[in-house]
């Protein structure tokens, strides 16, 4: 594995020098521009809300913090962006499934850019009914805890306004902050989708960091936290920088003036450990959302619907222990089914077969693939149990330090989420330099 100190330091030297170049300060500025719109966005509440009861509800319901984190913080408000992008990653999950299984789009996976953006406008419309869903289901939530008033599952009479406009209220916030993302994935620097749920996740910190503090419950268990916390960072970091080195050598042709010439050159292909990055968790924490928001709406209802929907409202609650060993079961899994369809979509061995290339000792096409895979298989493990051991360890440090779960708001996933998406746009930067002081460009 290489170390990641060295590239943190250029990335960071990186990030200095795009403000010395005029369309990079614009991407940047561009980007921090759309965060503050989106900061805006999720401080403008619904109406008809308790904020003191929904409150209450977050300290109660640790799901409601997960929730919370797709939502870039505009749950806690429960203001129009209060799902977040949350529907959208839904839709991309539900699409990333499908299209191995559906003959037409894996046809349109195949298609190149216009292929791409087919699927993008489909995955936008499937994006929609699940909002609409999704905010139906957290209004009546909310509704049954006594957060808000006015809405239910009964439209009728002076229900059926409110409810309407509330859903499409939250419908279009949703819709609103996937366009912002966009835009910065167009125009600014970064994915859009990962920057807005990281600024959402970075201005809750202090907020989180000050409450833990003012708690004064046990000091040695805080204690304990944060220095638990920062060497979890530098494992995050780690992880996400490590990476295997396949050697590669290229044998070449040349004819030049009559005469034939051999040349060749050597490289490397990195192998991720953990190639799947922050999508397991995401993929994970999804599932396991779903079971307990679906049981919410029904735990007031009488008779059996009611008492399975209790059990399953506790069985999928964050301080049951089966709600975390399905997480990193779950993670786990996740980890290795991704890695293998982004790998498998990348089409190593062909490619390097087409390009002249090979790994010493091994076979062109059929050998070298296999090689690859059984690499890859191997790394992954590595790289699966770091993303399932990463995925539970808020749950573990609770059990470990007694530390109260107000101060474990930012957990383990939201972390791994800002470290990859620090990392991510620290190396576009570091690219976009490269092309600019490239020799070819200058001249």
């Amino acid at each position: 594995m290489r170390q990641p100190r060295e590239g943190v330091s250029k990335l960071l030297q990186a990030m200095v020098d795009a403000f010395g170049l005029p369309d990079l300060r614009r991407k940047i500025l561009f980007t921090l521009g759309i965060l503050v719109i989106f900061r805006f966005v999720a401080h403008v509440p619904l109406p008809g809300i308790d904020l003191v009861q929904l409150r209450s509800l977050f300290e109660r319901n640790q799901i409601m913090g997960m929730l919370d984190l797709f939502s870039g913080g505009a749950m806690r408000n429960f203001s129009v962006a209060a799902m977040g992008v949350y529907p959208y990653i839904t839709s991309s999950i539900v699409m990333q499934l499908l299209i191995p299984v559906i003959p037409s789009l894996a046809a349109l996976s195949k298609e190149g850019e216009a292929g791409r953006n087919r699927l993008n406008v489909i995955t936008h419309w499937v994006t929609v009914p699940l909002a609409a869903l999704q905010a139906y289901g957290q209004l009546v939530l909310l509704s049954n805890e006594r957060v808000v008033t006015g809405v239910g599952i009964g439209l009728t009479g002076a229900r059926l306004l409110p409810t309407v406009s509330m859903v499409f209220s939250m419908v279009a916030g949703t819709m609103f902050l996937v366009w912002l993302g966009e835009l910065i994935t167009e125009r600014g620097i970064g994915n859009g989708i990962s920057i807005l749920i990281f600024g959402g996740i970075v201005s809750g910190l202090p907020t989180m960091v000050g409450q833990g503090f003012l708690a004064r419950e046990n000091i040695p268990s805080l204690i304990a936290f944060l220095v638990l916390g920062m060497v979890l960072v530098v494992v995050i970091v780690m992880f996400t920088e490590a990476h295997r080195r396949i050697p590669v050598q290229y044998a070449r042709t040349v004819f030049q003036r009559g005469r034939v010439m051999r040349q060749g050159g050597s490289t490397h292909i990195p192998l991720r450990v953990n190639s799947a990055g922050m999508i397991p968790l995401i993929f994970a924490m999804s599932i396991m959302i779903f079971p307990g928001t679906v049981a919410g709406y029904f735990q007031n209802s009488s008779g059996f619907v009611g008492q399975a929907a209790q059990l399953v409202a506790r069985w999928f609650n964050g301080a049951n222990w089966f709600y975390w060993t399905l997480y990193f079961v779950l993670v786990l899994g996740f980890a290795f089914f991704y890695t293998m369809v982004i790998f498998q979509q990348q089409n190593l061995a062909e490619t390097l077969q087409k390009q002249g290339g090979f790994v010493p000792g091994i076979r062109p096409g059929k050998l070298t693939e296999e090689y690859l895979n059984r690499v890859i298989n191997r790394i992954t493990w590595g790289g699966a149990m770091f993303l399932a051991v990463v995925a539970i360890s808020p749950w573990l440090v609770q059990q470990t330090t007694g530390t109260a779960g107000q101060i474990l708001q930012l957990s383990s996933t939201g972390l791994l989420i800002v470290i990859g998406v620090v990392l991510d746009t620290m190396k576009q930067l570091e690219a976009q330099l490269l092309v600019r002081h490239y020799e070819g460009f200058i001249r």
